[in-house]
């Protein structure tokens, strides 16, 4: 099912394709506990940007594979590029116009990544 979603101020907006039940992460690194990120991998063929590539700016630290992706005018991130799935997108849940039917929040222990990131790794698969 589509969902769409975007910024606060709306000038991002996306859309992305969720099956119902999807496994949403709560993460407790530093990053993901200060904007309150709930974690929603993706694929990104099923993902899709509609409109405020424009207004997007990238923040990355540590490694500098994970694509922190913010709007540059209201500040929020609604996407990013993880580091778990450099090949897929990660949806901010909370970011959602609706949430999917049956989300189901799990715990994520990022603040312990290295022995932790394995379990999100098939996440942005098929």
């Amino acid at each position: 099912m589509l969902h769409q979603g975007g910024c606060h101020c709306g000038a991002v907006r996306f859309e992305v394709e969720v099956s119902d039940n999807p496994e949403i992460e709560d993460c407790n690194c530093s990053i993901c506990r200060m904007t309150g990120f709930l974690h929603l991998i993706v694929p990104l063929a099923r993902f899709r940007l509609l409109r405020g590539g424009d207004a997007l700016t990238t923040y990355r630290f540590n490694t500098g594979v994970a694509e922190h992706r913010f709007c540059s005018i209201c500040g929020i991130k609604p996407f990013y590029v993880p580091r778990s799935n450099p090949d897929g997108m990660d949806v901010n849940l909370r970011c959602l116009d609706k949430w999917p039917q049956g989300a189901r929040v799990v715990p994520f222990d990022g603040q312990n990544w290295e022995a932790n990131a394995a379990a999100l790794a098939h996440k942005s698969r098929g």
